[in-house]
């Protein structure tokens, strides 16, 4: 059955269905790094923002364990699945819809906590963009709050296409999802992506989708030098995507997936 294109972010659901695994492992570590290296309240005042926050499976999590949580992201369709997301379980949330690079927060609120997870800040396409969205941030955040976020590092000498592959169910829907990577491009900053989804319903139907993109490249020396650019942020940590709180790493390139721990001086 040949595979419909689509932008996958307009299917929430199957997205929903293939990240929420790791929803807790990453609240749980999200809420360490704020103990850890943020403010360290665990007051019922916590605020939290997350750009791009997709279909809400972190501003639901965040919620149950008692955030005031805020997020925004450029798809409708994301938006509407968090909203009811929250409303399921009678959990509030402030959504809106925005982008990475131009958000606007209405008031003078700040955050304790901002989050940017699974290489999203990647969808920036230029160096302008991305500047603009760590900017953003950092005005956002209260004195000592964290911006947490994760991307993957790109190895510019390597020339096989990488394949990842995750498979999860949800009330008797079956979703694999395969991503593909083609080998980075240093002249230009970008590397194809591909994704597929073959969702299996219980009624036995199969739908195959595909969505083509390219996201923006980075070597650790690349990140540290956009990272300097914005001095209210200064890296405390660097993590892997596994989440550990206390397995630390380095900010190089002997790693791909990389979280990084900014804080708001």
């Amino acid at each position: 059955m040949p595979a419909e294109t689509c932008d996958w972010y307009d299917t929430p659901l199957y997205y929903d269905i293939i990240f929420d695994d790791d929803t807790a492992t990453e609240a749980t570590f999200l809420e360490v790094m704020h103990l850890r290296h943020g403010r360290g309240t665990s007051s019922k005042s916590r605020t939290l923002l997350e750009p791009a926050c997709g279909s809400g499976r972190l501003m639901v999590e965040m919620a149950r364990r008692g955030w005031i949580a805020s997020g925004f992201d450029a798809n409708e369709a994301m938006l509407e699945h968090a909203r009811e997301r929250l409303k399921s379980i009678h959990l509030t949330g402030k959504l809106w819809q925005d982008r990475m690079e131009r958000f606007q927060l209405t008031g003078r609120k700040k955050f304790d906590l901002a989050h940017c997870l699974v290489s999203t800040f990647k969808y920036l396409q230029t160096e302008s963009d991305a500047l603009n969205c760590l900017q953003r941030v950092a005005d956002a955040l209260k004195p000592g709050g964290i911006f947490v976020l994760g991307l993957h590092l790109s190895d510019y000498t390597k020339q096989a296409i990488t394949h990842e592959r995750w498979v999860a169910s949800r009330d008797g829907i079956h979703v694999v999802c395969n991503t593909r990577t083609w080998p980075a491009n240093r002249a230009k900053r970008t590397e194809a992506m591909r994704n597929r989804l073959r969702i299996t319903f219980p009624d036995g139907r199969i739908r195959n989708q595909e969505t083509l993109w390219e996201f923006r490249t980075y070597s650790a020396a690349q990140l540290r030098a956009l990272l300097k650019k914005v001095p209210q942020l200064n890296l405390v940590a660097c993590h892997d995507f596994h989440c550990d709180p206390d397995s630390t790493r380095k900010l190089d390139d002997s790693y791909a997936d990389i979280v990084l721990i900014l804080k708001r001086t």
